[in-house]
């Protein structure tokens, strides 16, 4: 597999990041704690993932409340493999009366304490979203002193606007703090909002992008077509909620294009839909959280495909 550099914090980074945030749960909803992928089946994801060469596993202390950074913790102690990237995230409603996404410095010093307690280890930190009461100088400076105590490699943000990135790099600058390195939002064929800005100014800014979602939570296959209702247990039946905005009439009829168009490659649905995104010329590293053995077949054919200029405008107008 690729090895590419994250922004400018010369670290490589394998061309996809494994997401461990279906272990435990979805992600990190009080509503489907429990009902996500259990332990075993985590560490068997996990395992299929290393095999296929990928090195990063990404994780959040919020994620099932814990629970999805105690079993890459365990997975990473029982395998100890010592090529493995570990990524996870601070600011997500961890604590006691905790109501709010809190970067304070105290509270990113006890979490990063916390998870790393889990992990082993901490690689790449993210900030989960944005704390507005919290000034950005005060969250800068506790990631720059973990950076400066090698804590972690590096520092990045999730979940963020244009305009709060601006904001971030304008304040790192002003107070002489490190850049984050990289950007790690939503993105695919179905959600395409950062296109227009945020890529553009991150490109720019000589930041990496590391996508979550890349297939909009299965949308983009061909599970969903024809009036297939979701089966128990998937993340449409779980989190539907959260891809309610591309999950219409609309958004499935482009989907059925790129299923015609995915024929003509001879390959799945799924797995056009990630050559796309692997293809990005602002894309970093998809993160990939396949349920199920058999879906892994999807990224072996995304890898095997190599798009032309050509074929990948051509499908992103599927989606105009």
């Amino acid at each position: 597999m690729r090895k590419v550099q994250l922004g400018r914090s010369g670290i490589e980074v394998t061309e996809l990041f494994f997401g461990a945030g279906g272990i435990g749960g979805i992600g990190s909803s009080l509503a489907t704690r429990g009902k996500g992928l259990t332990l075993a089946q985590g560490v068997e994801r996990m395992d299929e993932a290393y095999d296929l060469g990928i090195r990063v596993v990404d994780t959040a202390n919020s994620y099932a409340g814990g629970r999805s950074e105690e079993a890459v913790g365990r997975w990473l102690g029982e395998r100890e493999p010592e090529d493995e990237l570990v990524a996870t995230k601070v600011g997500g409603l961890v604590e006691p009366g905790q109501d709010r996404i809190d970067l304070s410095g105290a509270h990113i010093g006890r979490q990063l304490a916390a998870s790393i307690r889990r992990l082993g280890r901490v690689d790449l930190y993210l900030s989960q979203g944005t704390d507005p009461s919290t000034p950005l100088a005060e969250t800068l400076a506790a990631f720059a002193a973990a950076v400066e105590a090698r804590t972690i490699r590096a520092y990045g943000l999730s979940n963020v606007t244009p305009r709060q990135l601006e904001e971030v790099l304008s304040v790192a600058d002003r107070e002489r703090l490190p850049r984050p390195e990289w950007v790690q939002n939503s993105f695919s064929l179905l959600v395409r909002t950062d296109e227009r800005d945020l890529l553009p100014l991150a490109a720019a800014e000589g930041l990496g992008y590391t996508p979550y979602s890349p297939l909009a939570g299965g949308l983009l296959s061909d599970r969903y077509l024809h009036g297939a209702e979701p089966k128990p247990g998937s993340r449409i039946a779980l989190a539907g909620a959260i891809y309610a905005q591309v999950n219409t009439p609309g958004g499935l009829e482009r989907v059925e294009r790129l299923a015609a168009r995915a024929r003509d490659f001879d390959v799945s649905t799924a797995a056009l839909a990630l050559a796309w995104l692997r293809r990005h010329p602002h894309v970093t590293a998809p993160i990939v959280s396949p349920r199920s053995s058999g879906q892994w077949d999807a990224v072996h054919e995304a890898l095997a495909l190599d798009l032309t200029d050509g074929d990948a405008a051509g499908i992103a107008e599927l989606f105009d």
